[in-house]
């Protein structure tokens, strides 16, 4: 494994790890609701009659927050060399996952571990040995190639 020490931040991630803790706490001490993301996304696109504003400006918080901390995304271009209709593919299937796990890794790895939910427990066991396999094999067909 090959590490790019200049992309390595560990600073910067615990920074916006400490960020998404605090607004994770927020949320919930302001709202009494639990930050998960493609919760709060699926009511929102769905009209949520109660609290919409709220769902709407986490979302745009979400978009914002790299302009307002200086990250801005470079000018459009695309971080992996896949064709577009293959990563709309792969955002279905996360949202329909996500739907299946009646949450996500935002509602079940930082919302649902620290209440200690043994729903969210097998859930993330679930989210973190499908990335691992997903790793292992991509690694494999990769050396098989080269």
């Amino acid at each position: 494994m090959i590490i790019d020490w200049a992309q390595f931040t560990p600073g910067a991630s615990l920074g916006g790890g400490a960020l998404i803790g605090l607004a994770v706490a927020l949320l919930y001490v302001v709202t009494g609701r639990i930050a998960g993301v493609s919760g709060i996304f699926g009511e929102a696109l769905m009209g949520a009659r109660e609290g919409g504003g709220w769902r709407w400006a986490f979302l745009m918080g979400l978009v914002a927050a790299s302009w307002v901390l200086g990250g801005q995304p470079s000018g459009g271009e695309g971080r992996f060399d896949v064709p577009l209709p293959v990563l709309f593919v792969a955002g279905l299937l996360t949202g329909y996952g996500t739907r299946i796990a009646r949450g996500c890794t935002s509602g079940h790895g930082v919302c649902g571990l620290s209440r200690l939910s043994p729903r969210s427990l097998v859930a993330v066991l679930c989210f973190m040995g499908a990335g691992m396999a997903t790793v292992a094999v991509l690694r494999l067909l990769s050396a098989v190639q080269a």
